[in-house]
């Protein structure tokens, strides 16, 4: 299989060579982090950095794998003072998520390595690890198999197998199933989690539940300050997110939001899409219900009833300020998004129906009655009246939702204790 894999990848960068070299040449964007994704200036900053500390190298693929992994790489830092971490990823999104919220816990931040071979084999080598952690997803051959050449442990942590990544590594077994073999550890959120996992083939005393590390997310005080500029709302304010939002949801939470502006004139709104480039088509829908709106990305003061978070890495911390959460992704089919970010701030939650990627932790929610289960915009309307209405509902709302996560805290102590053994 990876004899076939970097065949395939050798015709392809032989074909497009010309192509991607301008592409590299031309755009600044990829032009830096491309050199350093080859490896370029690697070797003089862990020489500088390393000493003979034991090493521990985590990687996420973009901003909600890092963010996922905030409280495992703080635990990481407070249990391991000594060690030297080495936090890297894929997506430049990622990276700039990474610059803001490990800076203070990883000693070295880098670009995650194209998967070419002599490039993986170098990246291995100059960073030597003694065990490399990945969070949720990101399964690249090369990497994997160097690491396991070098007799490197592998962890995976946070793992997820969603319906539609079941699919595929099914239909493409034969590609994923050596890979899996790879990971000494195999830590799920969830027991269907793990036995899906299972059922592609893992040995099961390889796979553990573990949970989900969004649980022991610490309340963070980050740098989004809603009640100061450029986000101003009233002292008495009833604040609505809707979070994650996909294509064709806006549409349905706008609509509600109308009428409840009607009996909550206090209210606002903010929507933060899960795809930031959709802000203005966001602005100009808003326009259409006579909503004036403000964008976070334009710097300025929002003094308007709708503010689109079009930013990232700032959703999490919004939270905190919620009277209640919307989580996207659940009105249309996309499997929806984490209900436990709202929750661990003490915001209810609302989310549609298809919340196949997270069935457990919102069934957990409903029945302790931190959440609603809507359907379209009625039952939105609807549920969100009724916790509007009554300060007493909302806050026993919220209340229910933090306890339902807080009884299912102490994820990353296991992690650790699992860290710790293989060290």
């Amino acid at each position: 299989m990876l004899t076939l894999y970097n065949f395939a990848q050798l015709i392809f960068l032989l074909i497009t060579f010309p192509f991607l070299l301008a592409l590299v040449l031309l755009t600044p964007k990829y032009r830096l982090r491309t050199w350093k994704r080859l490896g370029f200036g690697l070797r003089s900053q862990v020489k500088q950095k390393r000493g003979e500390r034991k090493t521990i190298w985590i990687h996420a693929l973009s901003v909600g794998e890092v963010t996922s992994a905030l409280p495992l790489i703080s635990g990481i830092r407070n249990r391991f003072p000594d060690a030297f971490l080495v936090f890297s990823a894929s997506t430049s999104s990622g990276a700039k998520v990474a610059e803001q919220l490990m800076a203070d816990h990883a000693d070295l931040l880098i670009p995650f390595p194209l998967d070419i071979l002599p490039v993986t084999v170098s990246f291995v080598k100059l960073i030597q690890p003694d065990l490399f952690i990945l969070i949720e997803t990101d399964f690249w051959p090369n990497i994997l198999t160097c690491l396991q050449r070098k007799k490197i442990p592998v962890m995976l942590v946070n793992g997820r197998v969603s319906h539609k990544s079941m699919a595929s590594y099914r239909r493409f077994s034969f590609f994923f199933r050596p890979l899996f073999q790879i990971f000494h550890h195999l830590c799920m959120q969830t027991e269907t989690d793990r036995v899906n996992m299972i059922d592609l083939g893992v040995a099961e005393d390889r796979v553990l539940t573990l949970g989900n590390l969004k649980f022991d997310t610490p309340l963070i005080t980050g740098s989004t300050k809603l009640h100061e500029e450029p986000m101003v709302l009233p002292d008495d304010s009833l604040l609505l997110i809707a979070g994650s939002t996909h294509k064709g949801e806006e549409e349905i939470i706008l609509s509600a939001f109308v009428r409840l502006r009607a009996a909550y004139p206090n209210l606002f709104l903010i929507i933060a899409p899960r795809d930031i480039s959709r802000g203005k088509e966001i602005q100009e829908l808003a326009e259409t219900k006579g909503i004036s709106s403000n964008c976070r990305s334009e710097k300025t003061k929002c003094s308007q009833k709708l503010l689109i978070l079009n930013t990232i890495g700032e959703l999490a911390d919004c939270y905190r300020f919620a009277d209640i959460a919307f989580v996207g992704g659940s009105l249309r089919h996309k499997g929806g998004h984490n209900p436990i970010e709202p929750a661990v701030m003490g915001a209810p939650v609302l989310f549609g129906p298809h919340m196949e990627d997270f069935a457990e932790i919102s069934q957990d929610l409903l029945t302790a009655g931190g959440a609603i289960r809507v359907g379209g915009e009625e039952s939105l309307f609807q549920a969100a009246d009724t916790w509007l209405s009554d300060v007493r509902l909302r806050k026993e709302a919220g209340l229910a939702a933090l306890k339902c996560v807080e009884k299912q805290q102490g994820v990353i102590e296991r992690h650790l204790q699992l860290i710790q053994a293989i060290l």
